[in-house]
């Protein structure tokens, strides 16, 4: 039919496409398919390389808001690297490295899905990693704060702040935190008003 008048019926088009985005699920789909055994027969470069493909899956679903699928590709990179049998400390090093990322991600990826208890768990993992890392000081109050646990939160957010005194996600938090604080302390208060006036009465 084509598009007249630009472009006549039964007309030979020439497209040129840009490639925006490429990932090759066929090295994973070829190392999942190995045994156990054989994984641990390969070098550790290929398996960070399949890691970090899985990693980016998780992340365009997270893009997505296909937090579920997100959180599925993350756990996959972290039990690829965990059924790592490692020989010497550099590969443990590089091991962890690769995790660090994985933990921060699912972290975030639980929040979005409202389970603080769980995104606590991972950011926690990540600081066992690296323990001044701001992001996962970060995820670990944003995580306390869900929780109502605000000393925690604030403990967590002012640490991030000590490493980047001014972010704005760190400070409007750390605000965040602070008010609900004081509205929790304050409803503590009323209620022991409360209890005090029924036991005099």
């Amino acid at each position: 039919m084509g598009c007249p008048p630009l472009v006549p019926a039964a007309a030979v088009i020439l497209y040129e496409v840009h490639i925006l985005d490429f990932l090759d699920s066929g090295q994973v789909d070829d190392f999942i398919a190995m045994s156990p055994e054989e994984q641990n027969t390969v070098p550790l470069s290929m398996l960070l390389e399949v890691v970090n493909t899985v990693r980016s899956f998780g992340n365009r679903c997270f893009n997505q808001s296909r937090h579920f699928n997100a959180k599925d590709r993350y756990k996959q990179g972290t039990t690829l690297l965990g059924n790592r049998k490692t020989q010497s400390d550099e590969e443990k090093g590089n091991i962890k490295k690769a995790l660090l990322p994985l933990y921060l991600n699912l972290s975030l990826t639980e929040l979005r899905l409202e389970r603080p208890h769980k995104a606590l768990k991972y950011s926690n993992k990540a600081l066992e990693i690296d323990s001044a890392n701001t992001k996962a000081l970060f995820r670990s109050g944003q995580a306390y704060l869900e929780l109502h646990e605000y000393d925690s939160a604030q403990h967590c957010l002012i640490s991030a702040q000590a490493k980047k005194p001014f972010d704005t996600d760190i400070n409007n938090l750390l605000r965040k935190v602070a008010m609900c604080y004081k509205e929790s302390l304050d409803k503590q208060r009323e209620m022991y008003s409360k209890m005090f006036r029924t036991l005099k009465g």
